[in-house]
């Protein structure tokens, strides 16, 4: 890769090492939040090379103990904190296998980034607080070392366009959130009076959908929710919708978006549209970002902007977020 690729210079560590070792296989594995940003980043890899790859959660991983795994596989993990004790343990079984180690984690004195033969340094708003550039995200280091495997395995270096379009994120995000204003404030007081609320995706987005479902609607909301494929929908979900029903369909603009039109077809027949919450990506404005990589960043401007009609949510609720969990982080278990 040219000296003068612009990738963060953990990510550049990483990926030089790996040069010198390039993998057979690679392997996804992390929990929660953290397996959800692994989805779109397989699909990248799918889509740009030959190079076979598998999504595992962590636990799994270890209990499953791929016999493909192995000294020519790259595992590449990610813990916000670095404290996920089932991925710290996940990558100290792939290096007794003899697979390269890649961890992703906002500490790098953690116990994942200690264990991994590579720890990659991101920023995340969600615990701290703190805003961010979205180009410093878990999302965006994840693609970098996607890219850079690229570039290793099927000589086709993206880097500059990536980059670029990295740095055109954060503004898109702004500009989603007044796009979508309105549209929130219209269904957040319905929303916020549901016990069961069900996201749709596929493709790239399909983790958000998933992170939305799991960590934020049930973690942190309560809610009851599941994030549904958007073809699985037909195959056996869709039995559920009815005028009551509350939906939320993300369409994105990778190549399964016909995916999606499919399912916002059925759900407006079937439903009823105040209770379909839809976010397009073709209503945004996504000036700067690559459509080499469109389809791949709509979805972090999915979750960023649902982060904030979860608020919404919370304050109409009197729920209290992160700080109301009953158990995340307060026991043992």
């Amino acid at each position: 890769m040219p000296a003068a690729n612009p990738f963060h210079a953990d990510v550049e560590a990483a990926l030089a090492a790996i040069r010198a070792k390039p993998p057979a296989r690679v392997f996804f594995v992390a929990c929660g939040g953290s397996l959800s940003i692994m989805y779109p980043a397989k699909f990248l890899l799918d889509q740009h090379s030959a190079l076979p790859s598998d999504l595992f959660n962590a636990a799994e991983f270890t209990a499953r103990a791929p016999k493909g795994l192995g000294k020519d596989s790259l595992v590449i993990l990610c813990s916000m904190t670095g404290t996920t004790k089932e991925t710290t343990a996940a990558a100290e079984f792939a290096l007794s296998r003899g697979a390269q180690t890649v961890g992703l984690t906002t500490e790098k004195n953690s116990p994942l980034a200690t264990v991994c033969d590579h720890a990659v340094g991101f920023e995340a708003p969600y615990s701290t607080g703190v805003p961010i550039d979205a180009m410093n995200s878990n999302y965006a280091r994840l693609y970098q070392l996607v890219m850079g495997l690229v570039a290793m395995t099927e000589g086709n270096d993206l880097s500059g366009a990536l980059m670029t379009s990295l740095a055109a994120l954060q503004p898109a995000i702004d500009r989603a959130h007044v796009t979508l204003a309105a549209r929130f404030a219209d269904f957040a007081p319905r929303f916020a009076k549901e016990d069961v609320i069900y996201t749709v995706a596929s493709g790239a987005s399909f983790g958000a959908a998933y992170s939305f479902a799991i960590c934020v609607l049930m973690e942190m909301q309560w809610i009851n929710s599941q994030a549904i494929h958007a073809n699985e929908f037909f195959h056996g979900p869709f039995e559920v919708l009815d005028k009551n029903r509350a939906f939320i369909l993300l369409k994105g603009c990778d190549s399964t978006r016909a995916l999606e039109d499919r399912a916002d077809t059925f759900l407006h027949r079937f439903g009823s549209a105040e209770n379909i919450l839809v976010l397009d990506a073709l209503e945004l404005d996504l000036t700067g970002i690559d459509p080499v990589f469109r389809g791949n960043l709509v979805p972090l401007i999915f979750f960023d902007t649902l982060w904030r009609f979860a608020y919404q949510i919370a304050e109409l609720r009197q729920h209290v977020m992160l700080e109301g969990r009953r158990y995340m982080k307060k026991l043992t278990y």
